[in-house]
């Protein structure tokens, strides 16, 4: 049986049967910061023609702006944070903003959480309906109106407020802190054409978006990464498991690797600009740096090779448990739903601003989860859903500093600093990183339960490896320093009722 002390999980040995949480479901999304999805969660404006959104009587508070009040109208950035309308569509359709990691530690400006627009703030280009960006749309946020899924399951689920990045710094680093709880390691690089490492490896550490080297879809700057992931620690001890990514094994018209298959920006909201002719673009499916275990040549599939059949999914073959979306629904439909999976959206899905946008984000997170609520398998299943980083946007917390470093581009507390460091410190990893949202979805989560105790991207490796009795990586990963994820959220009856939304307007369904 799995025991717990606390509200943390543990398993009592490796393949126990009678754990109550028995298949790990990971949603890893992308660029979001806390406080631009639920910065005035539970209140919501319900303005005339926008899906409405109110709370249960007794919903909790969470670490947000209804505390702070004053950051709404006299924030220190110079700009007041401002609500994005679900009914225009520039506003859901926001612009990317500079997410690096040392810009992001200007940002913070050593915890004053004051400089976002000067140093992430996007202030050139135009967002995908041809409108100029501005710097300080950073600062704002959605609300229950156009986050309206995000905010009903944590009305029924638990809701993690004080979730943070290890480490600054966009999509890869947050990725590895994922699966490995460490950035650094980096043994191979490969520098095509006229592609440069600056910026993405420092001190063979990387701190920006490096590809995977020798993936088949690589085209740019390249990087391996050596030493043990959770996928080893999970095929030790023989669980099934993977990585599903939309477009991982998308194909041209002769069968052939297409590593150029696409979506329509905006395809929720008809994916064309404001005269109806002007489209608004495409994305590609299949981001080579946001699938982790590409990096290790162990866990590695890097011609995207398909399963050798739909019985192996999870277990180890030519695919090497990296996959598409769509396998993990042959698995999980055919009664073998991993005892870990890690989902990643095709990019127009996977909520990153400058290409993806919440609708479109709400329709994958609610299929995904309305169909796993439905298999005889959810009874003992926890989902997490997750973000890899902030993408810049303003968020209020400061985490404090756990991982300093003095590296060229640290830039938190001081030029090239990150606070106080040591000889044994490993450079580059600075952190606490931002704040992002944190939803736990499971009959084992309490309902309508704001969780604030503090828990990292590598909380989430912690979980799997402490549910599944794996051991830890250790070696210089965040694992065995990261905080538990169940915290205080374990519903000890594992009975909190699933939730039913409707995939466009994420209203509960009837």
């Amino acid at each position: 049986m799995i025991a717990t002390s606390g509200g943390v999980i543990s398993a009592a040995s490796a393949n126990e049967a009678s754990s109550p949480i028995q298949h790990v479901v990971v949603i890893f999304q992308e660029n979001v910061s806390f406080d631009h999805y639920f910065g005035t969660y539970p209140k919501a404006a319900n303005f005339a023609g926008e899906t409405q959104f109110t709370a249960a009587a007794g919903t909790p508070k969470s670490d947000n702006y209804l505390g702070h009040p004053d950051l709404l109208v006299d924030n220190p950035n110079g700009a007041n944070p401002q609500r994005l309308s679900p009914l225009v569509t520039n506003q859901l359709l926001t612009c990317d903003q500079n997410h690096d990691y040392g810009p992001e530690q200007q940002a913070f400006d050593g915890g004053k959480m004051d400089n976002f627009i000067a140093t992430v703030g996007t202030g050139a280009g135009k967002d995908p309906t041809g409108v100029a960006c501005k710097a300080n749309q950073v600062m704002n946020y959605y609300d229950g109106n156009a986050v309206t899924a995000m905010w009903n399951y944590a009305q029924h689920f638990t809701l993690g407020d004080h979730s943070y990045a290890p480490t600054f710094g966009p999509s890869t680093p947050g990725a590895l802190n994922l699966v490995v709880g460490n950035t650094a390691n980096v043994v191979k690089t490969a520098t095509p054409g006229t592609s440069s490492l600056t910026g993405e490896v420092e001190d063979n550490v990387v701190i920006g978006d490096p590809q995977p080297l020798g993936d088949a879809c690589s085209t740019r700057d390249q990087v391996q990464l050596s030493g043990t992931n959770v996928g080893d620690l999970l095929n030790a001890k023989g669980l099934t498991w993977g990585f599903f990514q939309g477009g991982f094994s998308a194909t041209d018209s002769t069968g052939k690797l297409n590593c150029g298959a696409t979506h329509n920006i905006g395809t929720a909201l008809g994916g064309t600009g404001k005269t109806g002719t002007a489209a608004w673009g495409t994305k590609v499916d299949y981001i080579p740096h946001h699938e982790p275990f590409q990096y290790f040549p162990q866990t590695a599939n890097l011609q995207h090779l398909p399963p050798s059949s739909p019985a192996m999914i999870g277990k180890t073959d030519q695919a090497n448990h990296q996959y598409d979306v769509s396998d993990f629904w042959t698995a999980a439909n055919s009664g073998n739903l991993p005892a870990v999976s890690y989902l990643k959206a095709a990019g127009y899905q996977d909520g990153h601003a400058g290409y993806s946008d919440p609708i479109d984000e709400q329709n994958f997170l609610v299929s995904t989860i309305n169909q796993l609520e439905k298999l005889p398998t959810w009874s003992h299943t926890l989902v997490v859903i997750a973000y890899d980083d902030s993408d810049g946007f303003y968020d209020h917390s400061y985490g404090g500093i756990t991982s300093p470093s003095a590296a060229p581009t640290d830039a938190l507390t001081g030029t090239g600093q990150c606070g106080a460091t040591s000889a044994t410190d490993t450079q580059d990893r600075c952190g606490l990183g931002p704040r992002m949202p944190l939803l736990l979805i499971s009959p084992w989560v309490k309902a309508n339960h704001v969780d604030h105790h503090t828990t990292t991207l590598s909380s989430i490796l912690r979980l799997v490896e402490d549910n599944f009795h794996l051991g830890h990586i250790g070696a210089g990963s965040f694992d065995q320093e990261s905080p538990s994820l169940i915290g205080s959220s374990f519903n000890p009856a594992g009975n909190t009722p699933a939730l039913f939304l409707d995939p466009m307007t994420g209203t509960v369904a009837s």
